[in-house]
């Protein structure tokens, strides 16, 4: 049984997207776990005051008109802050998500909230450290077998082919086909392998870091062709900026 000296506040966010910079929340849902073990309850929803992307709408179910009459995080935040006094904090994926973007809110709205004496607990972070992720642990998972000469690049290969074998049979609906399995998992679309370029909910190339995160990548060489000249003596890879010339001609063939 989990023993706990403070209350434990379990946060999940909705949100406009995964931009921590950008992206707002448009719903939040809070469980504190008291020490008693009893729980205590808070959900709102959130006006973002900027539109909800369709593809956002489609995962979590929140429209702008579910929102409209929403608290925007301004006026709900000494309500969230107050709930969350002297709380440790868990998620999943909530050091990396959830919390991040809950402060950049807290920051907009102008608040002081204070998290360095708070404890947090990624449960996802205790998965992948208790189940690791590499080639070894999946080989033994899929394949009930220990990994001999791991790292040796054949020895790796071979063990690779025998897992995919072994979640083809373990997982029906991934059908046994490359198109059954891309169509079940998702097939990501890459820009550029180092993905400092990425395809927005139009299918648009926008950069994805840096200060045009988010911004097509033609309407930035439009308006500061000098940003191609820092990238390509930049040390950045060889494809991005085989990409990043891509997009440059694709720009210069419009303006003609």
């Amino acid at each position: 049984m989990l023993q706990l000296t403070r209350p434990l506040a379990f946060i999940d966010l909705e949100t406009t997207g995964v931009s921590l910079s950008t992206d707002r929340i448009v719903e939040l849902a809070i469980v504190k776990l008291m020490p008693d073990e009893t729980r205590l309850v808070k959900r709102k929803l959130i006006n973002p005051q900027i539109p909800i992307p369709e593809a956002s709408s489609a995962i979590h179910g929140i429209t702008d008109v579910m929102v409209k009459d929403a608290p925007n995080f301004k006026q709900a935040g000494n309500e969230i802050k107050q709930f969350l006094e002297n709380c440790d904090l868990g998620g999943y994926n909530s050091n990396r998500f959830d919390i991040p973007i809950l402060m950049e809110e807290f920051l907009r709205a102008g608040m002081d909230v204070d998290l360095s004496n708070r404890r947090m607990v990624d449960v996802q972070h205790i998965f992948y450290t208790m189940e690791p992720r590499t080639l070894s642990a999946a080989y033994k998972y899929y394949c009930h077998k220990e990994l001999e000469n791991a790292h040796s690049a054949e020895a790796d290969v071979n063990a690779t082919i025998e897992v995919l074998h072994a979640q083809v049979e373990r997982y029906e609906k991934l059908g046994d086909s490359i198109d059954s399995i891309l169509s079940t998992i998702g097939e990501e679309k890459i820009v550029d392998y180092a993905r400092r370029f990425s395809f927005n909910e139009k299918g648009i190339e926008v950069f994805n870091f840096g200060k045009f995160k988010g911004m097509a990548v033609t309407d930035v060489l439009k308006k500061e062709p000098q940003y191609y000249d820092w990238m390509m003596k930049g040390d950045f890879p060889l494809h991005t900026k085989q990409k990043l010339t891509e997009l440059l001609n694709r720009t210069l063939l419009k303006n003609h």
